[in-house]
Parts: structure tokens; sequence; C-alpha cells
């Protein structure tokens, strides 16, 4: 069996998803391994491979979810839907209270026994993504109930994104603008939008304030220090992070100084996590740079085309709302990495070293070609349908 037919079977769905995201784990593993040289002499005695080999399992395990995933059909994570967002709640309200502390962000929880830790807002924001598509889709007669459409869902967002907040505020500004523009897609009223974040402003000022009564204000000085920090722009003292980033951009120019010859991976602070786009500016330089942003916008533009063929508005919700998952951050880790937005702390999807973000990420692109592979059988049938009653008139005739 060739390797073209070998993926004809086994690779439904969208076939330009599946290269993009090949392309995009390529550049990850290559800016991994390029970025982890440092962390590697620190913390494995100069064993270089360590994270690399790290990075690959977990890109190969993403990649096997990401496979099964997109057999399973998209209606059954309808139902998923809520099951996993009943989960999410009391697992974000345990991180709040009892996850592992870093920085004053407490974002982690550690697995018994196994030790493997992961972000519990992972698990909310696939959880709530693919809640309000069902939802959405569900209401779609009567959309415009506020007592029976607008407030339950509002709660569900504003409870999700409220938990997140203390600990992680750019993911949960991002899952409530993913939100909001689900909202406006799933035709629900601009009136009742500006109410849903009207209501967002006032619960997070009121957490911001209670934040601010605990000794040292917790991250409410972090979020302070960033955006100072940001608008300081010719202070290189304030502004480290983003002199670091801008120099390795300098010295990339146009087509790079070469894999692996990055130069500012000794000094940019986490160069394999928020700052890893400058390292591939550095080293593939602006052309690696533009690539990048094209595949990501290229996987967004395939996700808006799955939109529009969708029969069914759950399947056109959830694959355009967990692309915006995944494109928002991209675009937004990009920015920090450039010195457009303040720091903040957000990966850059299958790029950025991760563990169990890795195997979210992989699941949410999974789902997507869930939707794509559906749509591909439901027009393999029709065309069928179409052959048969053509030969049934031929042979009446």
């Amino acid at each position: 069996m060739s390797l073209r037919n070998w993926a004809a079977k086994n690779l439904q769905g969208d076939i330009v998803i599946w290269m993009i995201v090949l392309f995009i784990s390529i550049f990850g593993m290559l800016a991994v391994y390029s970025s982890t040289g440092t962390l590697a002499f620190v913390k494995q005695g100069g064993n270089t491979e360590f994270y690399l080999l790290k990075q690959g399992i977990m890109l190969i395990l993403g990649l096997f979810i990401m496979w099964l995933a997109h057999l399973l059909d998209y209606k059954y994570y309808s139902r998923l839907s809520q099951i996993l967002l009943w989960v999410s709640i009391p697992l974000l309200i345990y991180t709040l209270l009892f996850g592992i502390n870093v920085n004053d962000a407490r974002r982690w929880i550690s697995i018994p026994l196994i030790g493997l830790s992961f972000q519990t807002s992972d698990v909310a924001k696939l959880a709530l993504i693919m809640y309000i598509a069902r939802f959405l889709s569900r209401k779609q007669e009567n959309i415009k109930d506020k007592k029976n459409t607008l407030f339950p869902i509002l709660i569900s967002i504003i409870l999700v994104c409220g938990l997140i907040a203390p600990s992680n505020l750019s993911t949960a500004l991002v899952l409530f603008a993913t939100s909001i523009l689900l909202l406006f897609i799933g035709r629900i009223p601009v009136s009742s939008i500006l109410i849903l974040c009207l209501a967002a402003i006032l619960l997070f000022s009121i957490m911001v304030f209670a934040i601010m009564q605990l000794p040292g204000q917790g991250r409410v000085q972090t979020w302070k220090t960033r955006i100072e920090n940001f608008r300081e722009k010719e202070n290189p003292e304030a502004n480290y992070q983003a002199v670091q980033a801008k120099i390795a951009i300098a010295r990339g120019g146009i087509i790079g100084a070469g894999p692996g010859k990055s130069s500012q991976k000794n000094y940019l602070p986490s160069p394999y996590a928020d700052f890893i786009f400058a390292i591939i500016i550095e080293e593939y330089g602006l052309l690696g740079a533009l690539i990048l942003i094209f595949l990501y916008l290229l996987f967004l533009f395939r996700c808006i085309k799955i939109v529009f063929k969708s029969p069914k508005a759950f399947g056109a919700l959830l694959s355009v709302g967990l692309a915006f998952s995944l494109v928002i951050p991209a675009l937004l880790n990009m920015g920090v990495a450039v010195n457009i937005f303040p720091v903040t702390g957000l990966p850059l999807p299958l790029v950025s070293m991760g563990g169990t973000s890795t195997i979210f990420t992989s699941l949410a692109f999974g789902i997507i070609l869930s939707v794509s592979r559906n749509i591909e059988i439901e027009e393999n049938k029709s065309i069928e349908n179409v052959e048969e009653t053509k030969e049934k008139e031929i042979e009446n005739k």
C-alpha cells in the first residue's frame, strides 16, 4: 500500500489540516531542541537530547490522541461536553485551593501515583467551548429568550472564566473572548452580549479588589508589573524580556542565523515557551516567521470552510470555537515576542515545549477533524445516492 493510499484510508477529514499539524509540529521539535540547550546543561547535565526526546514523545502521544479523536463521531462530544464541564468546575476550585503554587499562581494539580501534573484550565477550556457549541445549537429556535438562553450560558462562562482568572488571567481572557465570538456567531443578540461583558467586568473588579486585600496582593501585583514594564518600552531593565527578544529578532533578519545558532536562547527567560517565536525568528528569519503565521491562519481558514460545509449547527460552532481557542493564543504569543502585547504566559500551540497542554491541543485538533470527517462521509453518501438514482433512471428507460 502506497503512502498516499494509507493516508487516504487512515487520515480522514481535511487533509490540509493534517499537513498543517505536521508542519507546525516539525517547527516545534526544531525550536524546542535549539532553545532548551541551556536548560539541559543546568538541569540534565548537558544531555541536550533529553528535552527533544520528551517533546517528541508528547507529540507522538498527542498525534495518536488526535487520530483517535477524529475517528469518533463529533456528535458524541455534545454529550461529553456536559460531563467535562461539571467535572472541570470542581477541578478548578481544587486547583485554586490546593494546586501547585508557582509564582503566586495555582495552575497545576498533580495526579497521584504517576506524579504527572496538568493545568485544569486546559480541561475547562475544552469543556466550555464544547458546551457553548452544544447549548447554542439546541437553542437556535429560541435564541432571543434571555431567561432560557442568555442567563444559563452567562452563568457557565462567568463561572469557568472566573475560576481560571485568579491564577491564569491571560487564559481566562482568551477563553472569554472565544466565548463572546461563539455567542456572536451563534446569533445571540448584541445587547445580550454586552450584558455578559458588563457582568464580567463587574465581577472581575470585585475579584481584583478582594485579591488586593491579601498580603502581597497575589497575582494582581504581577499583572500590574507586566503592564507597567510594557509601557516603559525604552527602559531596558524594566523590559528585559522584550529587549532580549528584539535582539533575537534583529539578529535573525530575513533568512535567519540558521537552525541551532540562536545566541539569545541563553539570555531570554523561557525561550522554549513564552518567547519561542523570537528564537524561531532568530534562527529562521522573517521567512520562517511568516511561514509559521501562514500555517496558523491557513488552519483558521480551513476551519471557517468547515463551518460553511457543516449541515449541523453544533459541528459548525464546535469547529470554529476550537479554532479560535488555538489561533488567538498563537497570535498573542507571537505578539508578545515582538513586543506588541505585554507578557501573557500563553504558549505557542504545538510549538512551545509542553506536556499535557500538547495533549489537550491535539485533542482539540482531533475534534475539528472529526467534524470535517463527518462532512466528507455525508458528502460521499450524497454522491452515492445521486449515482444510484441516475443508474435507476437509466435502467427504467
